[in-house]
């Protein structure tokens, strides 16, 4: 289906502002709505699908009128408490349409992060009272206005309702151009960085692409993959999982490698890490500005000064890296430089193409990396 004929319906439902977090599979609907509101009052890029509910609600409370709010089904768990705190119809009776990515739909192959989230969407969204509508590569108009007849009386009891978004469901010809003027690319950052590490240092990545990129970077390097928590899903989480390491392993460099997406979503993280002061952490923030990973949608950390930041909740350093050269000379002070350390590494939103995934199942990731910790690296 066209994505300006689900437009086309929320706004005769008075639909008239959008909110959310970008998702693959919802391309076509965020990339229309970028091409037509870019970021604006008629549409927020939220920094967490519980944001998007709050930004939803608001609107509604101002307005009387319903909001659209877009995301990932892997994002429900975000939005779990407004919805049943706030605009549940036993609270605030704040209705709301939620159109959502259908990641793991059970039959359909996909990442291991998505395959239990898949196999619960539908059922997770009853259980929060959500009526839920399925829209198909098959669904025709007529099947959609049956849909959109009874989402109306939906939302019009105060409650909300959700059109989940099967793959390739949703179409559009839009192509909006995302793409930043800085020069380096993440996949080059990492490169940088890994030839800049010790063999004792320990990474955990965050999801998306950042994962896949370190995954390929050691392939290529010759190296094993033993060193990598490779964060495959759980965004925004990394951060705090290398934390908890950093906690346990003292003698040893703890490096989160962690996007600007992640760090917005859950960045009352950075001030629980500046008061841990755990000296051997190096959080590194690869800021393109977008959530390139899923489409390239901009994310707000073009206008916020993530250096200072750091600094504020508590980081002993913060640095900034344009390219690789300012890079390398940062890493290399990292040498005689207690943390935890904060590095900002501004890149392009540019990635391969022929980019792979890792070859290695999660749980394999995860007794090779637990078996390099408990290595003496005195």
């Amino acid at each position: 289906m066209k994505v300006d004929k689900l437009l086309e319906f929320a706004g005769d439902l008075g639909i008239d502002f959008f909110t959310g977090v970008p998702d693959s599979q919802l391309k076509p609907l965020c990339d229309t709505l970028f091409d037509r509101y870019k970021c604006s009052e008629k549409h927020i890029v939220a920094a967490n699908e519980g944001a998007a509910v709050a930004l939803a609600s608001g609107h509604y409370l101002a307005t009387g009128k319903p909001a659209l709010v877009y995301m990932q089904n892997s994002g429900i768990g975000n939005a779990v408490n407004p919805v049943c705190s706030l605009t549940n119809d036993k609270v605030y009776a704040i209705p709301m349409l939620f159109v959502v990515g259908w990641r793991g739909k059970p039959g359909v192959h996909d990442e291991p992060q998505h395959v239990f989230q898949g196999e619960i969407t539908v059922k997770l969204l009853e259980l929060l009272e959500i009526k839920t509508f399925i829209l198909t590569g098959d669904t025709s108009d007529k099947d959609f206005e049956t849909i959109g007849s009874e989402i109306r009386k939906v939302l019009s009891s105060g409650k909300s309702a959700a059109i989940v978004v099967e793959k390739d469901a949703l179409q559009t010809e839009v192509k909006p151009d995302f793409n930043n003027s800085f020069i380096m690319t993440r996949e080059e950052a990492l490169g940088v960085i890994i030839q800049k590490s010790e063999d004792s240092d320990i990474f955990v990545s965050t999801t998306g692409k950042m994962s896949r990129e370190l995954f390929e970077t050691r392939e290529k390097l010759n190296q094993g993959h033993s060193k990598d928590f490779l964060t495959v899903g759980s965004m925004g989480h990394s951060v705090m999982i290398a934390a908890a390491i950093a906690l346990k392993k003292k003698n040893r460099r703890v490096f989160c490698l962690d996007g600007d997406g992640a760090l917005l979503m859950h960045g009352g993280s950075l001030a629980v890490n500046g008061t841990l002061a755990c000296p051997n952490m190096v959080h590194i923030v690869i800021n393109n500005r977008a959530h390139e990973s899923v489409g390239g949608m901009p994310t707000a950390a073009a206008h916020i000064d993530l250096v200072a930041m750091a600094l504020s909740c508590g980081y002993k350093k913060s640095f900034r890296a344009e390219n690789e050269n300012e890079l390398t000379a940062i890493l290399d002070k990292l040498t005689n430089t207690d943390g935890p350390v904060f590095v900002e590494v501004n890149t392009n939103i540019k990635s391969r193409k022929d980019l792979g995934r890792p070859t290695t199942t999660p749980v394999q990731n995860r007794d090779a990396f637990m078996n390099f910790l408990k290595r003496d690296m005195e």
